[in-house]
């Protein structure tokens, strides 16, 4: 094992656990958090972290990086966003609730155990199966402290949001007073070796910025700058089943009613036509062909 890292498990019941990763210090310095696998179908952050704790320096660290690198192991080995326990959607329940589903009790002994102990916390995401996202960090745009973290971090996009909504990891972090940032990457089900490079780079770059390794962030190029929300539940959605014609690319700029894409049934029959409301960024498109009622199938920001 090497000296000054810690594998251990982090107990939620008496039948589930979460893979917990201890990094200490030989100096006294801050509490770095990060986690990945909220969802379940995401996995570059896991990787990420995985080849953080392999290559970290323990000499030279000031202070504790605490990970865990699935969160949400039911959903993790179902291979689907969303719990099979209770259908819950482990990213919309916190603070969770020690007495209530196992999601709720996930959340609770998380931000409990994990969010509640960090000066600073990283949370690392995908688009999934399903989705396409940009390769960015996302941040607060109310807080200094987490903007000043998206630069540092080198993520070829970052977004600032005005408003983080509840039941969010971060928003957990948000309400105890700590400083955070997400990450999201293209997904689709495989670990693209730019996106694991730009977690594992942007860890290692927040320890620099938050002065816990020595040296400066590695900033490979000025990213490209979004705003705006950001909930990817209020994007444009499929009212009925089908299979999605995609007509634009992840970040394309658009006009207020351009034709984004169409939904068609197995004969190729036009379902439901898809326009843009106002002009705007693509920042998420469903990428999955096939289509459920209710799914969202784009979002848009603004550029700063």
């Amino acid at each position: 094992m090497s000296l000054g890292i810690v594998r251990d498990w982090l107990p939620v019941t008496a039948e589930l656990s979460l893979p917990l990763l201890t990094a200490t210090g030989a100096r006294p310095g801050p509490v770095f958090a990060v986690t990945a696998g909220v969802h379940g179908d995401e996995y570059e952050g896991v990787r990420a972290i995985f080849e953080v704790f392999e290559t970290i320096d323990t000499a030279a660290l000031a202070g504790t990086v605490i990970a865990v690198p699935v969160v949400n192991p039911p959903a993790h080995w179902a291979v689907q966003r969303t719990s099979p326990v209770d259908g819950a959607n482990l990213a919309r329940v916190f603070p969770g609730n020690p007495d209530g589903t196992l999601s709720e009790q996930i959340a609770a002994v998380l931000a409990r155990e994990v969010i509640g102990r960090a000066d600073f916390y990283l949370d690392l995401h995908s688009g999934g199966v399903r989705y396409a996202m940009p390769s960015m960090a996302g941040y607060a745009s109310f807080d200094g402290r987490g903007r000043a973290a998206a630069e540092a971090f080198g993520a070829p996009v970052i977004w600032g949001h005005p408003v983080i909504e509840p039941g969010r990891t971060i928003s957990s972090a948000r309400d105890r007073g700590i400083p955070f940032l997400y990450v999201e990457a293209w997904g689709a089900g495989r670990i693209a070796p730019a996106d694991l490079a730009m977690m594992r780079r942007g860890v290692f770059n927040l320890l620099r910025h938050l002065d816990m390794l020595p040296g400066e962030p590695e900033i490979p190029a000025p990213p490209r700058r979004l705003s705006g929300v950001g909930n990817t539940d209020d994007g444009l959605a499929a009212g009925v089943d089908g299979f999605l014609l995609l007509e634009v690319a992840l970040l394309d700029r658009v006009a207020a009613g351009q034709r984004l894409g169409r939904l068609v049934d197995l004969l190729g029959n036009t379902l439901e036509t898809y326009s843009a409301p106002r002009a705007g960024t693509i920042a998420l498109t469903h990428e999955m062909p096939i289509v459920r009622k209710g799914d969202t199938l784009f979002l848009l920001a603004d550029e700063e």
